[in-house]
């Protein structure tokens, strides 16, 4: 049986990355009726940012060259430890759970929401590997960030969840697609590319309806 973690990050209620992680949950729901199906929404319900004693969380974890998920608890000792620990538990598995992670999220400011990246910094810690495991990126961003597009330099969105799904989790192949130029549906400006946008967004929805059918 499986089970799909899916995160949303927007802190719009009607958003485009929202509109393509509902498309690509209600796929894999119906193509997995008997699996499980847990959904975050970090903007709704945040996460904390991590302090002092998460640090000394992660500081035992790596001084003690633990790297079984299971035993990270030992790694608090004093109550602020504890009380970080109780952060960090339901949210670590929650996605150790999963058999797919979906995360849903925008681009603010050329990167992530800091709602995931608080999220991200909670369950991540030294020599931590989640191999075997789907990630699925669906994202949405005002302007175009493409290979060929002039403020590709810029996107620090995709680029950066791949780098640090490789890096931390040992996840080389994520599953992404997105919505391009949403800012043309608001602003007077863009008004001329509205039809690549829509494009963009037709594009993404049947992907995210495709993939998420996928076994």
């Amino acid at each position: 049986m499986q089970t799909l973690l899916h995160l949303d990050a927007s802190a719009r209620t009607r958003s485009f990355s929202r509109e393509l992680g509902r498309t690509f949950a209600a796929s894999w729901k119906a193509a997995h009726p008997d699996g499980t199906y847990v959904h975050r929404d970090l903007a709704a319900d945040p996460v904390p940012q991590i302090d002092e004693a998460w640090t000394q969380l992660c500081d035992y974890v790596l001084a003690h060259g633990i790297t079984d998920i299971d035993r990270y608890a030992e790694a608090a000792r004093t109550p602020e430890q504890r009380q970080a620990w109780a952060v960090v538990e339901p949210l670590l598995a929650e996605l150790v759970a999963a058999d797919v992670v979906l995360i849903a999220t925008p681009m603010y400011n050329y990167s992530v929401p800091a709602s995931l990246k608080a999220w991200i910094d909670q369950v991540t810690f030294p020599r931590m590997s989640l191999a075997g495991r789907t990630f699925v990126v669906a994202y949405a961003r005002g302007g175009a960030y493409g290979p060929d597009a002039p403020k590709h330099p810029y996107d620090h969105q995709e680029r950066y969840l791949r780098d640090f799904l490789a890096g931390h989790f040992a996840i080389d192949d994520p599953v992404v697609f997105g919505t391009e130029l949403a800012n043309a549906t608001v602003d007077p400006a863009l008004a001329r590319l509205r039809t690549a946008h829509e494009e963009s967004r037709a594009a993404a929805l049947a992907a995210a309806a495709d993939l998420g059918s996928r076994p």
